[in-house]
């Protein structure tokens, strides 16, 4: 297995106003916390990890996921991800 070099990579970051599902944002934020991340940082990561086809999550963060997800009622899935409509 390769060993890991922890080099930090210069980036910009801008500030943006996206709109969330409630509920999502809530378990992200929860997720966040748990991992002690920024809300941005986990985003980035998530993003990252799906633009090379990988998952972000290991077993037990996904366990995590649920449980979070229980805590705030959030039932959707990825099969709701295009079919969403605000009233």
């Amino acid at each position: 297995m390769g060993k890991t070099i922890n080099v930090s990579i210069e980036v910009e970051r801008v500030q943006t106003g996206i709109r969330f599902e409630k509920r999502t944002l809530k378990v992200l934020k929860g997720l966040a916390e748990y991992l002690d991340l920024s809300l941005g940082d986990l985003l980035e990561g998530v993003v990252l990890h799906a633009f090379d086809g990988k998952t972000p999550f290991s077993k037990e963060t996904l366990a995590k996921v649920r449980e979070l997800k229980k805590v705030y009622g959030l039932d959707l899935d990825s099969t709701a991800s295009h079919r969403m409509r605000e009233p």
